[in-house]
């Protein structure tokens, strides 16, 4: 039994929009160890698998998906966005700490 991994992207840090985030992703975990290529020093690995990732819209179809193709999957929840408010007016505060 092939072990996935079902999880959720967090958002990249070079961009400020959400759009790679709303889908789920299902990740093969690696099979093996990779090893170092003697002459280039390239690294390398014979599992093809680990360069495999599906994406679906639903949590739920990840895990039907996983179960029909009787993969064990592990599935991780994304933790809860945490919005702190912020004013314009809070940058001038007298009370403001740096």
């Amino acid at each position: 039994m092939t072990d996935v991994r079902i999880f959720k992207p967090s958002k990249t840090a070079m961009q400020s929009g959400r759009g790679n985030v709303k889908r789920w992703v299902l990740e093969f975990e690696p099979g093996g160890p990779k090893q170092t290529d003697p002459l280039m020093g390239w690294i390398g690995s014979s599992d093809t698998l680990g360069q495999v990732r599906l994406k679906f819209d639903s949590k739920e179809e990840a895990v039907a998906f996983a179960k029909k193709n009787d993969l064990s999957a592990r599935v991780q929840d994304p933790k809860k966005r945490r919005i702190r408010p912020k004013n314009y007016s809070d940058n001038f505060s007298f009370h403001r700490t740096f």
